[in-house]
């Protein structure tokens, strides 16, 4: 599915315009509809930008590892609530949970002890443990968002102590095999851009150092295309249930913390960040590592996302990750997603569910009820139904979507079997309004 002419001429101008104002030797971005790159926008010749051109992740690579985590969760290898002393014994830092370093909710200090990682050469798990203590948490767990790069390389550390295996080789046989992310790799490999600081005073170049960051490479390793890291997005948006249970992400997407409480623009998930722009929330990440910017953003209703790379670290004005935003903004506005279209029902509903349809009542209250294609209850106010049940037994069932997900609707019948009420998580609905049952 690609855009349409207008669309692409505004990514491509704005892309074309980022890169002039912000000086980035090179910037390309991506948009994602459907599961598949819909347009690709490059900008800058050095080097030329292409879909298979390895840029560095940085800290997108954290995603990975959050999923690599919650695979863990939901295989019963670990639980969320585990203290990390469980998984990483004597840190000085293990009354922390593996769910508040995840969402950077911790209170851990941003960075390990010694050189800055991003830039030195990496020291090994043993080492970075031998650099924590109980000075290292800067402020008391899950009372304010605290962006932590230490809390990955821990969370990297439970990965390979609880399944015996480098992190790096779970995430390529868990992740990146499955998705078919073959161009996303540990070291860089070519084709790749090469990655700069930009002069400030006279527009010159600075190539910066291309390391193996050690046991802090789950915060930021990786290498990947815009290909690959489109593929990560449409993960993101609609999930193999054979990588992630959909309801897994869905919880990943969920807030934790927000970062802003003046407007809650801005929070994190389990190892994802969360942006409110307007009435939509996108999900996603940025990165960064020297020579090197990336974003993510990611629009999950409509399977719509904007990835992109610059190879420079950071833009002269501007941002990459308010960039894709703004363009994500711009395809949705320009491109709302196809409405599906009304289809009839091939059948009516079986006797027992049909009786359950129609208007009912509580406290003046009124909500309609029907049965759609699935067999599936729906249910709310008239005109919105946004209550959706399933069956869990006779007359028993199970909320699944909306106010009432998780609560239990139970069908309350006469002598003669008749369906009279509807009782919702204990608020009874009758067939009329004023009825008191």
């Amino acid at each position: 599915m690609t855009l349409l002419p207008e669309t692409a001429r505004q990514v491509d101008s704005q892309v074309a315009q980022a890169q002039l104002d912000g000086r980035a030797p090179s910037l390309v971005m991506g948009v994602v509809r459907d599961g598949a790159l819909a347009h690709l926008a490059c900008a800058g010749e050095h080097p030329r930008p292409d879909v298979d051109l390895q840029y560095r992740l940085g800290s997108i690579s954290k995603t990975m590892t959050a999923a690599l985590i919650m695979q863990l969760r939901d295989a019963g290898r670990l639980t969320l609530h585990d203290p990390l002393e469980r998984h990483l014994p004597g840190t000085g830092v293990g009354s922390l949970t593996l769910r508040q370093l995840l969402a950077h909710a911790s209170g851990i200090q941003r960075e390990p002890e010694g050189d800055w990682w991003e830039r030195a050469a990496g020291v090994d798990l043993d080492t970075l443990l031998a650099g924590l203590s109980a000075g290292k948490i800067a402020y008391p767990p899950h009372t304010t968002y605290h962006y932590s790069n230490l809390a990955y390389g821990l969370l990297g550390g439970v990965v390979e102590q609880l399944t015996g295996t480098p992190w790096a080789d779970l995430l390529g046989a868990r992740i990146l095999t499955p998705l078919g992310m073959r161009r996303t790799t540990y070291a860089a490999t070519e084709p790749f851009a090469r990655g700069y600081v930009v002069h400030p005073w006279h527009d010159t170049l600075r190539e910066e150092p291309r390391t193996d960051t050690g046991a802090m490479a789950p915060a930021g390793q990786l290498w990947s295309t815009i290909g690959d890291l489109g593929r990560w997005a449409a993960f993101l948006a609609d999930p193999d249930p054979a990588v992630l249970a959909a309801e897994t992400l869905t919880e990943m997407c969920s807030p934790v913390v927000i970062s802003d409480l003046d407007s809650w623009t801005h929070g994190h998930g389990l190892g994802l960040e969360l942006f409110r722009e307007g009435n939509r929330v996108y999900v996603g990440h940025g990165g960064s590592m020297p020579g090197y910017v990336a974003a993510l953003a990611v629009h999950r209703p409509t399977r719509t996302a904007v990835v992109g790379f610059a190879n420079s670290y950071g833009l002269r004005t501007g941002h990459i990750g308010a960039l894709s935003r703004q363009l994500l903004t711009l395809v949705l506005d320009a491109e709302p997603a196809p409405v599906t279209p009304w289809r009839p029902a091939t059948a009516a509903p079986p006797a027992e569910l049909a009786e359950l349809t129609g208007r009912w009542w509580w406290m003046g209250i009124e909500i309609e009820v029907f049965v759609d294609a699935a067999g599936e209850l729906r249910a709310g106010r008239v005109g919105a139904p946004d209550l959706r049940f399933v069956a869990e037994g006779p007359d028993r069932w199970r909320g699944r979507a909306g106010g009432e997900n998780g609560e239990i609707l139970t069908v309350l019948r006469d002598e003669q079997g008749r369906a009279i009420a509807l009782d919702i998580a204990t608020f009874v609905h009758t067939r009329t309004p004023d009825q008191d049952f």
